[in-house]
């Protein structure tokens, strides 16, 4: 099985998320077809045609399959998805292709559609790891936790693999640790508690200030989730036990939302902030189909919270204009693997980086740069092909915002 891709969110989308699952198997016999139907590095859809209309299903399928897998594995995923659903339409229980399918909704943001193609192609395939591993993510995402560690172990009893081990895991920590918890849903959240740790008045805050970030991130971002989310109250131990994070991460976000509340009985300003951060994670997410970058995902989280650069600031400012920041490129890794001090400077530098964005281009290239990174682009295309910036300009650009704004 191959995770060859990882999603960003608040710390991110490392060992903390779901992966960008793709799964190794292959329709058998594909034989010269990938070369066919894909040249000059894009899918002919010309040569697809031909193939589905040869009357043979399998040939059908197994083109749609070759042109759908393609898509997906170069992020564009409503192309991927018509070449799958085209391929269904050949093979409806091919368990291949299935298992595709279900891995690129949990990748979208369907969870709740990607159950069903998973267990479809859990039945198709009994004894397939990969159909359990993606079956596995949909009921992960879905708050599905106890179905996930079933799903997971019959994975790694079929086919031993790290990857899958170390999700397995964690949801068995959560497990745990969520077996008393009961659950209140709105709208748009699904709230998970501990009865005894916090009153019906405050969790009512919870969702009532979750709702207005809600609207308030769907006027500005758009492309809300499109499933519930879930929404999930620790005590602040049980919250860092769960995640294994080091303090300084705040709460991570994987699609649900976990939010430490220790000692709490009411909505606090650093409270509030901690809701629209992550719940903004979310929204990235879904408009990038998960490809936004940490320094990116981080930064725009952090102006919608709404925090400010004035006690950073002139130091930022400082920093690069001798040339001492870290550089933005090298923010495209988990923030997990920095120190306390390093990861304070790099939410620093990518609020400074978004904020400069912001001021001077709009949220709306804001948008347009998560919408090119959902389609495919490398982050410096998605810079291009809105701002005209590549990383040097952009810090440097950077730079001079924050000298004039806050001087040297």
């Amino acid at each position: 099985m191959r995770l060859p891709l990882v999603a960003p969110s608040s710390a991110n989308k490392s060992s903390s998320e779901l992966p960008i699952f793709i799964p190794a198997d292959t329709l058998t016999n594909e034989g010269d077809l990938p070369r066919i139907i894909v040249k000059d590095g894009k899918v002919d859809p010309d040569a697809v045609s031909k193939f589905e209309g040869k009357g043979n299903a399998e040939l059908g399928a197994t083109a749609d399959f070759i042109a759908g897998k393609f898509e997906l594995e170069h992020g564009n995923l409503e192309q991927a998805r018509r070449y799958f659903d085209n391929a269904l339409r050949f093979q409806p229980e091919n368990a291949t292709v299935l298992t595709y399918y279900a891995a690129l909704l949990v990748r979208s943001g369907n969870a709740s559609q990607a159950l069903t193609y998973g267990q479809r192609a859990v039945r198709a395939a009994p004894d397939s790891a990969d159909a359990y591993a993606v079956l596995g993510y949909a009921q992960q995402a879905s708050d599905r936790t106890k179905d996930a560690v079933a799903s997971w172990k019959r994975s790694v009893e079929l086919r031993p693999d790290p990857a899958v081990q170390k999700f397995l895991a964690k949801a068995e920590r959560e497990q745990n640790v969520e077996t008393d918890f009961t659950q209140r849903e709105t709208n748009h959240f699904i709230l998970h508690y501990e009865g005894k740790q916090s009153s019906e008045t405050f969790r009512g805050q919870v969702l009532a200030a979750l709702e207005s970030d809600y609207d308030d991130l769907s006027r500005n971002l758009g492309s809300p989730p499109r499933d519930n989310i879930v929404v999930t109250l620790y005590t602040e131990q049980a919250f860092f036990d769960v995640t294994r994070a080091p303090s300084w991460t705040g709460a991570l976000n994987d699609g649900k939302l976990r939010i430490p509340v220790s000692g709490l009985n009411s909505i606090t300003p650093e409270l509030a902030r901690v809701l629209k951060h992550e719940l903004a994670h979310s929204f990235i997410n879904q408009i990038s189909s998960g490809r936004c970058p940490p320094w990116l995902n981080e930064g725009i989280a952090q102006l919608f919270e709404p925090r400010s650069l004035s006690g950073d600031g002139r130091q930022l400012a400082r920093m690069f204009k001798a040339e001492s920041d870290i550089p933005l490129n090298t923010l495209e890794g988990s923030f997990l693997r920095l120190s306390g001090t390093q990861a304070s400077v790099a939410y620093a530098e990518s609020l400074a980086a978004v904020s400069y964005i912001n001021d001077s281009y709009g949220m709306g290239d804001l948008q347009r740069i998560l919408q090119r990174l959902g389609q495919g682009s490398s982050v410096e295309a998605a810079l291009r092909a809105t701002i005209h910036s590549d990383y040097g300009q952009l810090e440097f650009e950077t730079g001079k915002y924050l000298a004039d704004k806050y001087g040297q």
